[in-house]
């Protein structure tokens, strides 16, 4: 971004304090509209890797091939996920916008993920969809680095766990809400795609008309190639915390999507329903999901602040959401699916509820948090390369239609990411 006019920066914290530890608790109108905004921007994203992008494929892709080619533009579209997240981390923290660091990034982020799916729900080929869903990707990604970071820029590590608990049951009624919408436009692909973007694209303005943002007081000095390589890099020797909290977020999501990403065609194979079917009962599992996440991320954030400890809840966390996989590779009923949902929302909650409290408490630097936010976020998009590949590969070993194999082995990801968050020391 280009300087306009600049602003003084925030006084600084008395000695002894990083900007962080001295902020004042934030406003009801700023929790409020960092709400909106986190509904928005989920709402926006992952509507259509849930139900929309199924949907579509399903519609101009002969039955042998759907599941390759989601697999194709859902790992093509993570990888640039996965490298737009910290870049764009970078260059917010960078921008010197008269508008502030982070909200030029929220708006630009939104409208182009916007664009990106305009483009594949009028797409005709795979190719296109690709195109359009790397475009969305990006353009996603571009606004949660931004989003993230105004949760550093603005809350203090006291009020971390309740916040994280409350982002933690928007990101999720996110997709409880973009789910029912998609019932209603099943047989129309573009508003399919729009109305939960156009939705999602007015709560993150909403958020950003409510937003302090203060700009930069002077331009930061140019860098070389070399440190726009390092916004990828975190020193994991110098900063095992950070290097163990990622693994364990790493782990955790990647167990998610492999399942996830074929959730629809799941129900359709193994339940033998139809594409309306299908959708119905994604949205009544969703909903049952949704209501459960709700419920335990809150109450694990305001129990994680009240005892002041994160690890365990993360541990909890992947230990339920694994077993959640289990009773799925055991459903042969549309009750055991909805029970298996139950339990895991209560893991995910439970995860959601600590998570970004705990990724705050292990910055390496507080002070410009959005690019190494931008890594930490890798852990979340990277997953998303892999886990339609690995996903397609394990059911493939299944001889096609047998999910069991792939739920196994999520299983005993999410316990790889129990174990992953105990070696962390500076968050009990």
């Amino acid at each position: 971004m280009t300087t306009d006019t600049l602003r003084s920066a925030p006084d600084a914290p008395p000695p002894g304090e990083t900007v962080a530890t001295a902020q004042a608790d934030p406003r009801p109108r700023l929790v409020v509209g960092m709400a909106a905004g986190q509904l928005g921007l989920f709402l926006a994203l992952l509507t259509p890797i849930l139900v929309s992008l199924q949907l579509k494929v399903q519609s101009i892709v002969p039955e042998d091939d759907q599941v390759t080619s989601l697999g194709i533009v859902t790992t093509t579209g993570s990888v640039a996920a996965m490298l737009a997240n910290p870049f764009f981390g970078r260059l917010s923290d960078r921008t010197t916008s008269r508008f502030g660091r982070r909200r030029p990034w929220l708006v630009l982020g939104m409208m182009g993920l916007l664009l990106g799916l305009v483009i594949i729900a009028t797409a005709s080929s795979v190719a296109v969809m690709t195109v359009g869903f790397v475009i969305a990707s990006a353009s996603a990604n571009a606004a949660l680095a931004a989003f993230v970071a105004t949760v550093a820029d603005n809350v203090p590590e006291r009020k971390r766990g309740k916040i994280s608990g409350l982002l933690g049951i928007m990101q999720n009624l996110a997709p409880t809400a973009g789910t029912w919408i998609a019932k209603s436009f099943t047989d129309q692909m573009l508003l399919l795609f729009l109305v939960p973007s156009v939705i999602g694209v007015l709560l993150v303005i909403g958020y950003v008309l409510v937003l302090p943002d203060k700009p930069l007081d002077q331009k930061p000095a140019r860098e070389g190639f070399k440190a726009v390589l390092r916004t990828y890099w975190v020193n994991p020797r110098q900063h095992p915390d950070f290097a163990w909290a990622w693994l364990s977020r790493f782990l955790l999501t990647l167990a998610n999507w492999m399942f996830t990403t074929f959730r629809l065609i799941y129900l359709q194979h193994e339940m033998r329903l139809t594409a309306a079917e299908a959708t119905e009962t994604l949205a009544t599992g969703v909903l049952i999901y949704g209501v459960c996440v709700m419920g335990s991320a809150q109450s694990a954030g305001w129990l994680s602040d009240r005892f002041g400890r994160r690890k365990p809840f993360i541990a909890v966390a992947a230990l339920l959401f694994g077993l959640g996989m289990l009773i799925l590779s055991r459903s042969d009923t549309i009750a055991m699916f909805y029970g298996a949902e139950i339990v895991l929302g209560l893991g995910f909650g439970v995860y959601l509820g600590v998570d970004l409290a705990l990724v705050i408490d292990v910055l390496p630097d507080p002070e410009n948090p959005s690019k190494d936010l931008g890594i930490f976020n890798i852990a979340m998009s990277a997953p998303q390369i892999f886990a339609p590949a690995l996903g397609a590969l394990l059911i493939s070993l299944g001889g096609g239609h047998n999910y069991s194999i792939l739920l196994i082995t999520s299983s005993l990801v999410c316990l790889g990411g129990a174990l992953a968050i105990l070696p962390v020391r500076k968050v009990r």
